[in-house]
């Protein structure tokens, strides 16, 4: 197992954000962390990547504790993560921005502009790496924001809401590019909204709803688990659903 989260539990003044989670990941796949609003999963992304201390449990990569440790300890240890909210040095271009993370592990700035240029072709920023990143398009940061974790070569590589924003075309054009990213070798854990994307893209899936694991499994155990249903629509749901199927 690439990570292990044991018992995690975070209270921000009265409110429970996580309640005893635990979920285990496998080397070389990608998994989905989802969930409706307020389930936690942001809360949880910034507990394993050190941005939150957690009030209890345990955050393993790799076999190492790496719970409590700084942000830019665990990066360096090769497990990074991106923002929901992409905001790249608008006056840099995007060769100079992807090199921010290359420099993580190369104190070379040749080593790391030329590391730069080989991630933005993986990620279909190749013909745009001498422009300015203020003058890329919603889509276009995204990648950016990819390519920059991506630079810091990491082995596990927590992606927070990467097609949020997106349209439709443009969300088909990255689910490949995040599909190359596990089949050259890095563990993703993904949080989305875009449902119907992330099942045709995850190996496994994790639901959380109300800071609690309610579910795990593939994508077709997931959707038609009743607990996830009722997360999602409400009470009374998964039945209704059930009798509509069989009156149909």
């Amino acid at each position: 197992m690439i990570l292990e989260v044991a018992g995690i539990s975070r209270s921000f003044g009265g409110l429970k954000a996580l309640s005893d989670v635990s979920l285990t990941l496998e080397d070389g796949r990608i998994t989905a962390l989802i969930g409706p609003n307020g389930a936690g999963k942001t809360t949880l992304f910034a507990v394993i990547s050190g941005f939150v201390a957690p009030d209890t449990g345990t955050v393993r990569f790799a076999g190492r504790d790496i719970t409590g440790l700084a942000p830019h300890t665990i990066a360096a240890l090769g497990l990074v993560r991106t923002f929901q909210i992409v905001q790249p040095f608008a006056h840099l271009t995007v060769r100079e921005n992807i090199a921010v993370g290359a420099h993580l592990h190369l104190r070379s700035r040749p080593k790391a502009l030329d590391r730069a240029s080989e991630v933005a072709q993986r990620v279909g920023l190749g013909a745009r790496l001498d422009q300015p990143a203020a003058s890329l398009t919603v889509a276009g940061r995204k990648r950016l924001e990819l390519a920059r974790a991506l630079a810091t070569k990491p082995r596990l590589l927590l992606l927070d809401e990467v097609m949020a924003g997106l349209n439709p075309s443009e969300i088909d054009a990255i689910v490949p590019v995040i599909r190359a990213i596990r089949d050259d070798g890095v563990t993703v854990l993904l949080v989305e909204h875009v449902l119907q994307a992330v099942m045709s893209l995850a190996d496994d899936g994790v639901v959380l709803n109300d800071g609690k694991v309610i579910a795990r499994g593939s994508p077709a155990e997931i959707t038609a688990d009743p607990k996830v249903i009722e997360a999602y629509l409400g009470a009374g749901a998964a039945a209704r659903l059930r009798a509509g199927a069989v009156h149909a």
